[in-house]
């Protein structure tokens, strides 16, 4: 795989705790680890008999640090941010208010979302409308 598809097709999602697709299999970030290797492609003989990923070590060298990090100033994670409140009602009233938020990451944000934190009382999702002329994804 090329690298700019590496990057769009892995390491995007990767880094924004997203899921993707890869060889026919999803892959979820928070539950597998990433190893990303640089080399020469394989050829069938070097990749029969189960042998594919002992030659791969082998001959190819470990690029997974230098490729997230990146990827990590490269890509565009979404931003998340916390308000702390007695209520909906509070909440808002912060945000209307313009007080400074709380930023955390969105993996922070998505465990919290996901596990079902009895602490997360509401989550409001703000959607930028896309500037004229740009595509949207």
């Amino acid at each position: 795989m090329g690298e700019e598809e590496l990057r769009k097709t892995v390491l995007e999602p990767w880094v924004g705790d997203q899921p993707f697709e890869l060889g026919e299999q999803e892959w979820e970030p928070r539950e597998n680890k990433l190893r990303i290797l640089e080399g020469k492609a394989l050829g069938t003989p070097e990749l029969s008999f189960g042998q594919g990923w002992s030659n791969a070590l082998r001959s190819a060298k470990d690029v997974t640090r230098k490729m997230l990090e990146g990827a990590e100033s490269n890509v565009s994670v979404p931003s998340a941010a916390l308000v702390e409140a007695d209520s909906l009602d509070g909440a808002l009233a912060e945000l209307s208010a313009g007080r400074d938020l709380q930023p955390i990451r969105w993996s922070t944000a998505r465990e919290r979302i996901d596990g079902r934190d009895p602490a997360v009382a509401a989550v409001i999702l703000v959607v930028r409308r896309p500037e004229p002329g740009s595509a949207r994804n």
